[in-house]
Formats: structure tokens, sequence, C-alpha cells
């Protein structure tokens, strides 16, 4: 017999196909899927079919469930000889509060196994033709949420984020991109540093704004409304897509990149 376990499982930046071989058996294993509302088409049809799935995702200013009662519903599920995952958009560990629900977990005396998945800076960053570092523009890549807990004020390292060196991946940034555009600007980022948001990425709605730093908030707003947004800031968002188009505001879709780069 099997102690009580829970798989802690990233499921990848949306599409099916960026999941890992562990997450694919396991998910075909599952006798119970607790999954998050951002995870692609096409993932829990691998799933088995006779699991029983729980939706606890989270929209903004929608929690289908609190994480504490997430976290005591793992708790209750884990049984002797039961598989039971919990699927989580991206990578569990990265901005995903994967590391809240494994501490809740090993205190009840519940053993965890953590599945990496490929989490969206490096999944959408890939699709949309980015190279998050580059010899000669960016020496180091930092990822960052653009929303804290409750109505918190973004509390960031403003002057270290702001060189020109350095690659910012901002996750959850939709709302508040004016103020982090205008807090780098503030802190010496030039306003014409390249910025790419990012809507739907890996999917195949993907779309990507490609602007400056200054126009941040209407790249944002070019967005897919509703749709998840990435933004990526630096010299690297220009290296491939540059003299794709005259514009200083380009709009890509996947599609149009892949041809561009020769695998359409």
């Amino acid at each position: 017999m099997h102690p009580p376990m829970v798989h802690l499982v990233g499921a990848g930046p949306g599409d099916a196909d960026l999941l890992t071989l562990r997450a694919a058996r396991l998910l075909q294993l599952a006798d119970v899927i607790v999954h998050d509302r951002l995870i692609g088409d096409g993932v829990l049809e691998l799933a088995n079919s006779n699991a029983r799935r729980i939706d606890v995702g989270k929209a903004a200013g929608r929690h289908a469930l609190p994480q504490e009662e997430i976290n005591q519903l793992l708790v209750e599920l884990a049984a002797p000889d039961r598989v039971v995952v919990r699927l989580k958009g991206g990578d569990p560990f990265v901005f995903g509060r994967g590391g809240e629900e494994a501490i809740f977990l090993f205190r009840h005396g519940i053993q965890v196994e953590v599945v990496p998945g490929i989490t969206a800076a490096l999944g959408c960053a890939a699709a949309a033709g980015i190279p998050l570092t580059h010899r000669g523009l960016a020496r180091s890549v930092r990822f960052v949420t653009g929303h804290c807990r409750g109505d918190d004020p973004l509390d960031l390292d403003w002057a270290r984020l702001a060189d020109p060196e350095t690659t910012l991946v901002v996750y959850m940034g939709h709302s508040q991109i004016g103020e982090i555009a205008g807090r780098l600007i503030a802190h010496g980022l030039s306003p014409a540093t390249p910025v790419a948001a990012i809507s739907d990425g890996c999917g195949h709605r993907q779309r990507v704004v490609r602007t400056t730093l200054s126009l941040a908030t209407r790249a944002s707003d070019a967005a897919r409304p509703g749709a998840p947004v990435l933004f990526v800031i630096g010299q690297v968002v220009d290296v491939i897509t540059h003299g794709m188009a005259a514009s200083p505001e380009t709009v890509l879709d996947r599609r149009l990149f892949a041809a561009v780069v020769g695998h359409g």
C-alpha cells in the first residue's frame, strides 16, 4: 500500500504538447485532479476519463475556492493508493503558490511529488520569438509579479530592476503595467525600451503586442481582453522581430512569427 501523496504537477503555459512525460503519465493514472483555471485546451483531454475533476480556479475578482480551502481539500483527498494530481498552470513553484501547498501537506504528514512545468516566461517568450538572454544585450533575466496580495502596493527594488542589461518578465501585471513602467522610467530605464505584451501565450489564440516602455499601457489594452497577459521588457524583445515592421507598435500572432522565422 502506498502512503498518501499529492502530486503537484505543472501543466505548462497552455499547449498540451509542452507537458512533460511525467505530467502526462500522472494525468492518465489520476483518480482525482484538482486543477486551476489557467489550464490549456487539450491538457485535461489527456487525463483519465474516470478521474474526478475539481475546478478550484481563480480569476480576477472571483475565487472559486480560497487558497486555505484548497490546502485543506488536498489534505482531505490524499489517501493510500489514491493518485491525487494538483494540476497548476505553468510551473508549480513559479508564482503558482505550490510552495504553500507543499508546506501545508508536509505538515499534515502527506508526501508530495513536484513535477515541474514550463513556466509562462519560458514558454511565451519562446513562442513569441523572444530570447530572454542574448549575448551583448541581456546578461540576466528576472521574473517579477505585477500583483500583490490584497491592495498592498507594489514594493519592488525598482533601482535594480531598471537595468538595461536585464530582461524583466512581469507576471499578472495587466492592471499595474502603467505604474510599473513609470517606476522603471523614473529609475533610469529608457522610455524607448522595447516591451512585448503576450496574451494567450502558446495557444492557438496567442497575440503579441510589441511597443515601448512609455506606451506599455496601450500594449496591455491591445492584448486580448480577459486573457492572461505576460510582459517582457528589454532589448531582447527586438532581437528576432526587429525589422518586421516599421511601426513602433506592432501586433504579431503566432502564425505570423512562425512564417517569418521559416517554420510556418
